[in-house]
């Protein structure tokens, strides 16, 4: 089979680049057509930033990247710089971008490229706030059936939220953005915090970043060293979750992943619970399905297969 055609819209983030160099990695199976960035984790100038340098640190200068959107659809932007650190890729000491941005803006490389790929043949890949996803769609409406599958990260339903007790940080930054793409009727694909709190990494799987001895390994170990101190202090847990690169390993080994394909709603009324993901996993409310919702991971066969690919760049 040809490689899968796909657009990273992302906001990095650590675990957002860790995403993008497992894309880069994977070219029998994926071909990244390009990435948008979106604010949400930092500030767009630092996204749009964050995105050339991990592909500079991948090597591949040659993959285009659009800025996006700065603020979320009707609400002020939230950030994670609390997460993240303050370019929202502390930890290794990466030089700054040579490549340039592209003049377009990440709206329209979305719209253009639906239009001129044939029907069916690009994934979409939000790793952040679902802004310019949902922009491009509510711009060109003719393009929403010819997306293949939109594969993001977002929502919980078992792990409820971690920007506030009901709500999952993507989700909860542009709660609005994330309704038009859930009710687009879009072949959905989600891996919400139920899936990434399972993608812990440990120390025997850090240590297996940093043994690659290569920029990328070294600078993989290092991202996970800066973040997980707030992770495993927040939850407990014997290493930080990686969130995003499950995006990524879905579209390689979709083996890895289990999920219900249920109806999925976003809250954007209460502040009490803004940005929730109601997932109807038990399928009590006569919704329609309107997403593949995964529930879990093999974790084990998640980081042999990053650390094997990690390897290749």
């Amino acid at each position: 089979m040809p490689p899968r055609k796909i657009i990273i819209d992302t906001d990095p983030g650590q675990d957002d680049a860790v995403a993008i160099l497992l894309a880069l990695a994977s070219a029998d199976e994926i071909e990244v057509l390009g990435l948008t960035a979106v604010a949400g984790n930092v500030p767009l100038h630092l996204t749009a930033r964050n995105a050339r340098m991990v592909c500079e640190l991948a090597g591949r200068p040659d993959i285009p990247v659009f800025a996006g959107c700065d603020r979320p659809l009707g609400r002020d932007l939230v950030t994670a710089e609390h997460v993240h650190g303050k370019t929202g890729l502390d930890g290794p000491d990466l030089p700054d971008p040579a490549m340039p941005l592209q003049d377009a803006h990440a709206v329209d490389f979305i719209v253009d490229t639906l239009r001129a790929e044939p029907p069916g043949t690009v994934t979409l890949c939000p790793l952040g706030p679902l802004t310019n996803i949902a922009m491009a769609f509510e711009k060109a409406p003719d393009i929403v059936n010819r997306v293949a599958e939109i594969v993001l990260m977002g929502g919980a339903y078992f792990e409820v939220g971690n920007i506030t007790p009901a709500a999952e940080f993507n989700i909860y930054v542009d709660p609005q953005a994330a309704r038009i793409v859930f009710k687009s009727g879009a072949k959905l694909t989600v891996m919400p915090l139920d899936v990434t709190h399972k993608a812990l990494v440990t120390k025997p799987r850090n240590d297996a970043f940093r043994a690659l001895g290569t920029p990328v390994g070294v600078a993989v170990a290092q991202m996970t060293d800066f973040f997980e101190r707030f992770d495993k202090e927040k939850y407990g847990s014997a290493g930080a979750p990686l969130h995003d690169p499950c995006v990524t390993a879905y579209l390689i080994r979709p083996e890895l992943f289990t999920g219900r394909h249920i109806n999925v709603e976003i809250e954007t009324q209460s502040e009490l619970t803004m940005g929730m993901t109601v997932a109807d996993w038990w399928r009590v409310s006569g919704r329609a399905p309107n997403a593949m919702f995964m529930g879990d991971i093999d974790a084990d066969g998640f980081f042999t297969l990053l650390t094997e690919r990690l390897a290749r760049l």
